[in-house]
């Protein structure tokens, strides 16, 4: 199998702090490869040494021949002054440069310009090209070409560059974190396009289903070491089980045979120079192998909230607008305590507005909120807050809080709690100007997390962290006993979390769901089966005859002849209990979304509308079997 990349012995420090030693690896044709380490552990910056925005301290980077290579950066670089159509039809390229005229011919509706692009397209045997632009602008939802990048937001942006990276299929993609700013639903479109595609992947991305589902190959960076797996992200994790366990059996070993080693080393010590010499070294080996720390993710770290009141948040028919656009419309929910809510939408629907609203920093135009006393948000943005680069890590902590309550009495440190989010007490010593943007963002998540709030709201605190941070913030979460409300466009993530679902569909529109997205999804799809069983109803029996629409005595007359007795009563009894089902299945829907119900309830009614669903579903496919027969 042919080498694209291959690396080197490549080493990167920056001062004494080494991001990695002597790693080396090969990419091969059609692999599909993600890498996967912790923040700060160097994974955008292999990537930029990769794509010679950075250098090594040693080691080489070589690329087969002949092979064409794109990039998309976690920063996004675009030239503001530009418009989107000139970036995406660049002037460097001489079949960029022509779709660029003939673009700016058309809006222009200049004829003879037009007349002579086409010929000059036709030469360089570009109209699939150009069609290719512009089913891929389709899908990324970029429409406007003339839009200068300066009024872009950072989604739109990153869709562009997104685009300037797939256009030309492109022999070896390179992406770091491509799924962030992106919404749901372009997540699921890119991941798609990526395993259907025959280019070869090296990426870094935190979103664990992509990894799943893209990804072939795993590259673990770890404590300096290279770790390959060679299949998803599902097969890495038992793999990485199985070594682990294997390192710790043979640290135990080795710290066995190093007690019996450390005996003779100390027996008779005037005679140490005669001992063998190859057995001094060994017990040298020995004891490096014996020290070998294993790092164990799983970290228990439950934190005590503040005591939360009865009354916790009443939203009532809460609007928002901003100038013609509504991204709020008479919203009404009670939150009970013990919630866990995921908001999921588009981008530009409302989200991060409706985060807004709750907590106040941002004014309704009409409805009511009613906070209770005892309510003590703790707020994570998007944009992060400024945290003093001149500190350690561990005064960040301590100016907030020396010590830590962890419940039934239980307390830790600020160190202990740095500690549980994978800040080890050597790395607590540095400077914050000194820390990845991960771990920037790691520990401003910190700085909510620590002030003990009972309210807790997430917006996007996904990106940007690193896969065992996720790991660690998940088991957190599912042991808060507050309230919690999460933006995210991570789906792993919200299905480990979320039990209900804010849907926002644009337009001040909001529905409820109790359940995940992934159980979100299966509803939709069912929904869409069942919409499409309901046409096929309308349309199916009655105009299935030869004098097209029947009249009710053709139908009765219809049963008699195809349908036998027991078959007449079962049709006919389905006909009152499909109504009856979907009535009952409405009322249940309706009470999920009051905002009235407690955990205990939400969860048996969860159970109660499944089992609808599915009896209506088996009740529905009888009677088409049924109509069939008829």
């Amino acid at each position: 199998m042919e080498v694209y990349l291959q690396i080197d012995k490549i080493t990167k420090s920056f001062g004494d702090l080494v991001l990695f030693s002597d790693i080396s690896f090969s990419i091969h044709k059609g692999e599909k490869v993600a890498i996967i380490a912790k923040n700060g552990a160097g994974k955008s910056t292999l990537l930029k040494i990769i794509n010679s925005e950075d250098t090594a301290d040693s080691g080489d980077i070589i690329f087969k021949n002949d092979i064409k290579i794109k990039f998309l950066s976690q920063d996004i670089n675009l030239p503001e002054n530009l418009q989107i159509a000139d970036v995406i039809f660049n002037d460097n390229d001489e079949t960029g440069k022509v779709l660029r005229e003939y673009e700016i011919a058309l809006q222009e509706n200049n004829q003879d310009k037009l007349s002579t692009l086409v010929d000059k397209i036709d030469g360089l045997s570009a109209w699939d090209y150009q069609r290719e632009i512009t089913e891929l602008l389709e899908k990324l939802k970029i429409s406007d070409l003339t839009q200068t990048v300066s009024t872009l937001s950072g989604g739109q942006k990153k869709r562009v560059a997104l685009a300037l990276t797939l256009i030309g299929e492109p022999d070896l993609i390179i992406l770091d974190e491509p799924t962030n700013h992106l919404d749901l639903e372009l997540i699921e479109w890119l991941e798609e396009y990526l395993k259907k595609t025959k280019t070869t992947l090296l990426m870094v991305t935190h979103d664990r289903y992509f990894l799943d589902r893209v990804c072939n190959n795993i590259i673990e960076i770890e404590d300096n070491s290279l770790y390959r797996y060679k299949g998803n992200y599902n097969y890495y994790l038992q793999k990485r089980e199985e070594r682990i366990a294997q390192q710790t059996a043979e640290t135990d070993k080795a710290k066995n045979l190093l007690t019996k080693e450390l005996d003779w080393m100390r027996r008779m010590p005037k005679a140490r120079g005669t001992k063998a010499k190859y057995r001094i070294d060994a017990f040298y080996d020995l004891k490096e192998k014996a020290s070998h720390k294993i790092i164990d993710e799983k970290i228990d770290a439950k934190v005590q909230t503040q005591r939360l009141g009865k009354k916790i948040l009443e939203l009532k028919d809460l609007s928002k607008s901003f100038g013609n656009n509504k991204v709020l419309h008479n919203f009404s929910y009670s939150f009970q305590r013990g919630e866990k809510v995921c908001i999921i939408g588009k981008n530009g629907t409302g989200k991060s507005t409706f985060l807004n609203l709750i907590t106040e920093n941002i004014t309704a135009d009409s409805g009511e909120i009613d906070k209770g006393q005892t309510v003590v948000f703790g707020y994570y943005k998007q944009g992060g807050i400024k945290i003093n680069e001149t500190q350690r890590i561990i005064d960040v902590i301590t100016d907030i809080a020396e010590v830590v309550d962890i419940g039934k009495g239980n307390k830790v440190s600020a160190s202990a709690f740095l500690n549980y989010f994978l800040f080890s007490p050597k790395r607590q010593q540095t400077l914050v100007s000194k820390l990845s943007g991960g771990e920037k963002r790691r520990l401003y998540l910190l700085t909510v997390l620590i002030k003990n709030p009972n309210f807790l709201i997430l917006d996007e605190p996904t990106n940007d962290l690193d896969i065992m941070t996720l790991n660690v913030l998940e088991e957190f979460l599912i042991n808060y006993s507050g309230v919690v409300i999460i933006v995210s466009h991570d789906r792993y993530f919200t299905d480990k979390i979320a039990d209900k679902l804010f849907v926002f569909e644009g337009e001040g529109k909001v529905k409820g769901f109790a359940g995940n997205y992934t159980q979100y999804l299966d509803y939709k799809k069912n929904t869409e089966t069942k919409k499409t069983k309901t046409i096929e109803k309308l349309k199916s029996p009655l105009e299935k005859g030869l004098g097209g629409l029947k009249t009710n005595e053709n139908i009765k007359n219809d049963y008699s002849k195809r349908l036998s007795f027991n078959e007449k009563r079962e049709f006919e009894e389905l006909e009152k209990q499909i109504p009856q089902l979907e009535a009952q299945k409405k009322e249940i829907e309706d009470f999920l979304s009051s905002g009235t119900t407690n955990h205990e309830e939400l969860l048996a009614k969860s159970e109660e509308i499944k089992k609808i669903i599915d009896n209506l579903d088996e009740k529905e496919m009888r009677w088409l079997e049924l109509s069939e027969k008829m």
